[in-house]
This record gives structure tokens, sequence and C-alpha cells, in this order.
């Protein structure tokens, strides 16, 4: 591409009173076509420091559309410097862009400002996020303005650009998305560690407030509210016994319906008693919102099969939950998935569609996201885009379980694991970032492993010991896709529910799918967080997710 000159005028945003930083910066000029243009921009103060005696300030503002600054030069006699050059402090003005002096700045175009449309004061006795470096840690407490440190808004835009590059992969194979339930009544891994969703306490707690307010009817009183009914049936009778006429019969009729009413309405507050509803000794959930208990989801996979099933090729992209008491840099209560189900697909087929998926996200950061990148590359890990130039241009190494382990028995000789290594055992985090780090040095999938450690809707393959499963490890992260193929025969699901202790009756539904038009079908889940730390380079899943939540920590 040409450098622009004049005649390419920098473009305004559509929907803002002001041209993006990006827009000038981005250039392959680095904006320096643009000197003499007239601009609105507006952003947040990275730093300031007055200069000459107080006459004039320099400015570094960002504006979050890219990591590099944009230095605005602004004189005293235009606007008071002291609100100015806060850090934090935000600003809109317009000025002309020109060439700086050479040598004096490493930007190649800078801001005099002309006019000030705006300033957002910042005390900065009190504003929590100076300039100075901070930790990560340090930010987690302050989530409602980290995205204004320079790491969290790299992390931003490279979520952003992967959450793109997703539905953009999905949509360019034929793929439907579809939104899958956050409220759920299957319970999907059969973990048992779910957010249970229930109004019960807010009723109860209802219940008793107006029970107290409202005590529920004496013995007494029913007894009189049944006499009453009993008089006004009696005065019904006596009129129709006398051929009175229609309106006092319709008349009387009327005040008996009050009185049953008003009898039934008694009777059924008699029954109330504070406490959860009980039957058979149990809470009665029949009596909750949904009329039985629902959960926060810990996957859509389950759903979504029921679209896979009838428009053949569809994902959901969503939040996902797991009430697990776990403090690792690698769980979350809260985290997103990207679940992809496929019609008409066998284990092969799900391995393929994996492995190009995450290539295809490599090569979109590196395509599109790449000043991110580097800035990643030199504030946290100096292979992070080595890593994304590997894995979009290897094949994956493809290793069944059974030959996974045996090659890490055999390092297990001279090489200590913490966790065991033996055969119907699941890999832990140590030997999966051994296989794809040091024996193989590329992404691995390994597939067909022990039956009793993976979910019942996995297909039993035909040693009747292991399953069709895939899970794709990648180096720094170890596993970032767990997938198979799924169960399709009605019988077989159905024997696996029940070897897994699961009831049948929340399932019925998805043996309905095998009952009706069954078909072969796959699918894989990945963890979207799992996938920004494998880029990044960072250590903590808590630092990739806007809004961390974990046990004791859901702010905002």
């Amino acid at each position: 591409m040409e450098d622009l000159t004049l005649s390419d005028p920098v473009l305004k945003a559509q929907f803002s009173q002001r041209v993006l930083i990006k827009s000038i910066l981005s250039r392959p000029d680095g904006g320096a076509g643009l000197a003499g243009q007239t601009v609105k921009i507006g952003g947040w103060v990275k730093t300031g420091r007055k200069a000459n005696k107080d006459e004039f300030a320099f400015l570094e503002v960002n504006d979050g559309s890219c990591p590099a600054n944009l230095q605005v030069i602004i004189y005293a006699t235009i606007s008071p410097l002291d609100q100015l050059v806060s850090t934090g402090a935000s600003v809109h003005v317009e000025g002309k862009l020109y060439v700086p002096p050479e040598g004096k700045n490493k930007q190649k175009i800078e801001l005099k400002v002309d006019k000030v449309i705006h300033v957002g004061p910042v005390d900065s006795a009190k504003y929590p996020i100076p300039k100075t470096k901070l930790t990560l840690e340090f930010l987690r407490d302050h989530v409602h303005l980290r995205a204004r440190t320079n790491t969290i808004a790299s992390i931003a835009r490279i979520r952003d650009e992967l959450a793109y590059a997703t539905h953009t992969f999905f949509r360019k194979h034929g793929f439907r998305y579809v939104h899958t339930p956050i409220i759920s009544t299957s319970d999907c891994e059969g973990a048992g560690e779910m957010f249970q969703v229930t109004t019960l306490f807010s009723d109860t707690e209802k219940l008793e407030k107006e029970l107290i307010t409202h005590p529920p009817p004496s013995q007494a009183d029913l007894e009189a509210a049944s006499v009453l009914v009993k008089d006004k049936g009696g005065i019904v009778a006596q009129l129709k016994s006398a051929k009175a006429s229609k309106s006092e019969i319709s008349a009387a009729v009327s005040e008996l319906t009050k009185a049953k009413e008003s009898f039934s309405k008694l009777e059924e507050r008699s029954k109330l008693k504070p406490g959860f509803p009980k039957k058979d000794g149990k809470v009665d959930y029949s009596q909750d919102f949904f009329a039985r208990q629902a959960f926060l989801t810990v996957s859509g996979q389950l759903q979504v099969e029921t679209y896979a099933c009838a428009l053949s090729s569809v994902y959901t992209f969503g939040p996902t939950f797991r009430a697990e008491h776990s403090h690792t840099t690698r769980h979350l209560a809260e985290f997103w998935m990207v679940e992809p189900e496929i019609a008409f697909a066998d284990l092969e087929d799900d391995m393929k569609c994996a492995e190009a998926y995450v290539k295809f996200m490599c090569q979109w950061l590196l395509d599109n996201c790449l000043d991110d990148m580097k800035f990643m590359v030199e504030k946290y890990d100096k292979g992070a885009i080595d890593r994304l130039k590997m894995v979009a241009s290897t094949g994956f190494v493809r290793l069944s379980y059974t030959e996974a382990i045996t090659i890490l028995e055999e390092v297990a000789k001279e090489k200590v694991f913490e966790n065991k290594v033996e055969w119907g055992v699941d890999l832990a985090s140590e030997h999966e970032r051994y296989l794809t780090e040091v024996k193989f040095k590329s992404p691995v999938i390994v597939y067909n492993y022990p039956k009793g450690i993976k979910a019942f809707y996995m297909k039993v393959n035909t040693d009747n010991k292991t399953v069709a499963a895939m899970d794709v490890l990648v180096p720094k992260v170890g596993e970032l896709i767990g997938g198979s193929q799924r169960e399709e025969r009605y019988e077989v699901i159905k024997e696996r529910i029940l070897e897994m202790g699961l009831p049948l009756d929340p399932y019925q539904w998805y043996l309905d799918l095998r009952r009706f038009g069954t078909v072969k079908h796959s699918g894989f889940g990945l963890g979207f967080e799992r996938m920004i730390l494998f880029a990044t380079g960072l250590e903590n899943i808590r630092d990739v997710i806007p809004f961390p939540r974990y046990p004791g920590r859901a702010d905002l």
C-alpha cells in the first residue's frame, strides 16, 4: 500500500464527534501524510507534563482503538493546563496535525490543539490507576477502571478479534449460530458442580413476612366460613323450592359463590407454613419458579445438538458456569465456551474442524491484531507471536490416548510427574504440556479415551473400553479443546446415562433425538478464555475476561 497524502483524508468516526486515533497512527506512513489536516480526537490522558515554564503541555492520549498513544500539544492560552495533565482525565479536543521535529518524538505525527471541547477532570490524589506500573493482581481490585490500562485494553481488543474470528470461521463454513439457554435443567457434564437457579429463598422470606403481618386463619375462622357456605346454600335451596323469581335466585347464587370463594381462600391460606415447601421430606421443587430444579448451564452442547439434528452444522458461543471452589489460575466460575456441533460427521471430521478453527484464529490475530500481540510480546511473553505462527502453520500431531500413556510412562522412568501416569486416568495439565511443548513441540490431538473418565454422550468404540473422544493440546495451556463423536444409538446412550448414576427423566428429550431420526454427529467445546491465555501468554485466567467471577468475588 502506498503512503497516503493530503488527498486521502482521515475518516471521522461514523457515530461520534471525533476520528479514531487508530485511523491516524495505523496508516502506512504513521499518519505523516495527514499533516495539515484539522481533526477532533477524544480519549484519556495516559501521561501529561507541563513544559517551558508552564507555557504548554504534552499529553499522551489514548482512545482504546489501538495500543499507541497520540501526542497532543496544548498551550495554556487555549485552556488551563492543570486539569489536562492528570493521568485518567478525559479530553475531547480539536486541532491541526503536524509532523514533529525529527528525533524529538518516535511518532510521525502530533496534534496541536486549537480548541478544547470537553475535559473530564481527575483528582490525582484519589484516582486508583496512576501512571506507575501496576500489577495485574492490583487491577483485579479495580475491575471497573482496569480497562484504561494498556494491558487490559490490549486483551480486550484481542478477545474481540478472537470472537469476530470465531463467527467468521463458522459462517465461512456454513454453520448457523444458535443461542442456547443460560438457565438449564440438564447437567451436561454430570459433575454436579452447578449454580442453582431458584426463587424459593425469596418466596419463603416473603411468605414468612406476610404470615407475620397477616396470620393464617384459625380453625374457628374456617368453621365460621364453612357454616356461612351452608347457610347461603340453604337459602338458594329454599328459594328454588318456593319457585322464587329468577332475579332473587340469581342474587342468592351470587352470594353463595362469594361465600365459597372466601372459604376456598381461607382454606388455602390455612395450609401456608413458614420454611421451604416440602414433599416426602425433601424440598418440593414443583413449587419453584420453573416447577423443577434449574441451574446455570455448564455447557450449551446438549441443547445445540437439537439444532444440529435439524440444521446440520451449528454452533453456540456464550457464557457457562461452574460452582467449583477452585482458586487456581486456570479456573473461573463464569467463562465462555465455543461449541460447534456437526451432523453426519465422525471423530475424524471433528478433529479436522477443531484443527482448522484453531489455526484460523491464530492467523487472524497475526493478520488483524499484530500491534496488540507485539505489546504482549514486549511486556509478557516474548514467544507469543512465534507460538501463533507455529500453530497456524503446523500440522497437529495425532495419537491415541493409549499411545500417549505409553510415551508418558517411558518418560516417567526418568522424569518425575506430580500426577500418576497409568492407563485409565485422565491426563493432567503437566502431561498435556509435556506432550505438546517437549515431546512434539507442536499442537497435539489425543483421541480414543477410556470411557470411564468421559461423559455419557460420547460414542462407545467397538472395544467397549474407549470412547470416540478427542482433546486438542497446545503449548502454554495444555487442553484447549475437548470434543467427541456423540453416541447416536438409543440403547447404548440410555445405558451410559444409567451407568453414570444420572436420572433418565431429565434426559428424555435428549433420548428423543436418538428415537426419532437419529444421526451420526460430532462436536467440541473450546474454552474461550484458555484461547486468550494461549495467545497472549498471560498466566492467570482472571485477567483475560472483562469481569472475572470466582469464589469470593463477583464485582459489579
